[in-house]
């Protein structure tokens, strides 16, 4: 996945035009190691023939993307480790993880 880091600030976004900090334009392009983590999760029915999630996943390198998570979307909870599967759904063109330690379980 690729993610553009402003020249002047350093500040790290996902496809914009101008730094959302600085408002520089100049943005150097780097590749993102995939990581992240989830920092908000909701399940959509809309549109869909089956209910699937939409989740707001910050970056190991500090940015935020909205994407999907693989899996049952009731198993998606905020703190969850993600790590990136594909570039893109093909349909929404959003990137899709997956779970790195497998869906939370709470306390037995």
């Amino acid at each position: 996945m690729l993610f553009q880091r402003c020249h002047w600030c350093g500040t790290a976004m996902f496809q914009r035009l101008l730094c959302p900090v600085c408002a520089g334009s100049d943005l150097r392009t780097e590749a993102s190691a995939g990581t992240g983590v989830v920092r908000h999760s909701t399940v959509v029915h809309r549109n869909t023939p089956a209910a699937r999630n939409v989740s707001l996943i910050e970056m190991a390198e500090g940015f935020t993307v909205r994407g999907r998570v693989t899996g049952p979307p009731t198993d998606v909870h905020s703190g969850d480790r993600v790590h990136l599967s594909t570039a893109a759904d093909p349909v929404r063109r959003q990137p899709v993880f997956q779970l790195v330690d497998g869906p939370y379980r709470s306390w037995s």
